[in-house]
């Protein structure tokens, strides 16, 4: 790279660690992870069985990771049933619901961060 080709400023180099037992949590149980510019995490820890959401759709795209338990994903009339090792993805816009079948435990990044700019708030 060329002194030309190089950020005005030089790359950006901040570190960000997050302890997941001190972050803080969304109004929806959830605990926010790390977070960049233009991506964050959020864990669901033990969601309970019989959980279910309301139908939503929200203005970023969300993958995801089952850790433990399982949960339907209901998508714009599809479903998928997600376990242990599954990952999903949910695009930004498009309707959708959960529904924990057994104590649920999952990873999801978000972009743009879910938790900037009041996008996820409950609707």
């Amino acid at each position: 790279m060329t002194t030309s080709e190089r950020p005005p400023h030089g790359p950006d180099t901040t570190l960000i660690k997050v302890d997941a037992s001190r972050s803080p949590r969304g109004s929806q149980g959830q605990r926010y992870l790390a977070t960049g510019i233009g991506l964050s995490m959020r864990l669901w820890e033990r969601e309970p069985p019989g959980t279910e959401t309301s139908e939503t759709s929200r203005d970023y795209e969300t993958v995801g990771y089952v850790i433990a338990g399982r949960c339907e994903l209901h998508l714009a009339g599809q479903l998928a049933l997600l376990e242990p090792g599954d990952s999903w993805v949910v695009p930004r816009g498009a309707p959708h619901h959960y529904r924990v079948l057994e104590e649920f435990t999952a990873v999801e990044a978000t972009h743009p961060p879910a938790e900037l700019h009041d996008r996820d708030a409950p609707q």
